[in-house]
């Protein structure tokens, strides 16, 4: 912590240089005294008050269907909060499965209230990049500067996921990029998994739309968001493994060491580079 930096004899240099010191170690956010679950908040976004409810029940009930079906599973054994998300899962999904170009997609997405993480971010954070390209690149969320800007991967991790795509010829106009949730969650904390669970089916529906010949997820949350896996991205990572889109088409998919850890562990760059030759060479046999 900068010098001098007692409460009472701060100058506004002093002042400059604390919040300098405050960025750099990562504290990008002010929060409050009082400490806030965000949990609790992620849950009354899915389960709204009783006259929201009333307004918009068609939206967020699931259909008899959907509810004949759970009650005879398991009725005894439903949780409210479970239900919740069920049900907004399912509101998601009508939302998503109507959109037939990227742009209503994104636009059914930006006027999306389902998700809490809309509340505290400063804009939707959708995509970068060209989706004619042939591959995508999907991570988990955006961070401050993807925040601010509007575009995934565009801070510290994504200069480094730019020189990663350069040292195999690619660049920004050559793939597509996009995020598992697409609004930035407070403090860059990871989101609740009744976030990832309302954001994941627009993540499903741009995927469908770009139909990419190859997915590449960055970090260990894409990976097992999207692959339906639990393994850690050190053994996940490195290896060919399948994603079938609702055409019943399988797409070749890697996991791979998400930019952001790399800057936190460079000695990694060793196994990024051989997953960067794994694509390159699947890019080659498909071209």
């Amino acid at each position: 912590m900068p010098q001098d930096a007692d409460e009472g004899s701060l100058n506004s240099d002093a002042l400059a240089s604390l919040l300098r010191w405050y960025a750099d170690m990562g504290v990008d956010i002010a929060i409050d005294e009082a400490p806030h679950d965000r949990f609790a908040e992620a849950l009354a976004a899915a389960n709204p008050p009783s006259r929201m409810r009333q307004v918009d029940a068609a939206a967020v009930l699931p259909t008899p269907a959907k509810l004949s079906r759970v009650s005879r599973a398991e009725p005894q054994n439903l949780k409210p909060e479970t239900a919740a998300s069920d049900a907004l899962s399912q509101s998601a999904r009508e939302a998503a499965d109507g959109a037939t170009t990227l742009e209503e997609l994104r636009d059914r997405l930006d006027a999306f209230q389902g998700c809490a993480l809309k509340k505290t971010a400063t804009q939707l954070v959708f995509s970068d990049g060209n989706p004619e390209a042939g591959i995508m690149f999907v991570g988990e969320a955006p961070g401050a500067d993807e925040d601010r800007i509007g575009r995934p991967f565009v801070g510290r991790a994504g200069q480094l996921l730019d020189k990663m795509l350069g040292a195999i010829g690619l660049d920004r106009q050559q793939v597509y990029i996009a995020n598992v949730v697409p609004w930035r969650p407070p403090g860059n904390r990871t989101p609740t998994p009744v976030e990832t669970a309302s954001c994941l089916p627009f993540t499903r529906r741009q995927i469908e739309l770009v139909d990419p010949k190859i997915l590449v997820c960055l970090g260990a949350p894409s990976a097992q968001t999207l692959l339906a896996i639990k393994d850690g991205i050190m053994r996940a990572r490195g290896k060919w493994m399948s994603y079938e889109i609702a055409s019943g088409r399988y797409i070749p998919a890697l996991a791979m060491l998400h930019p952001a850890y790399l800057l936190r562990q460079p000695a990694q760059k060793k196994l990024a580079w051989q997953d960067l030759r794994l694509i390159a060479k699947e890019l080659e046999k498909l071209s």
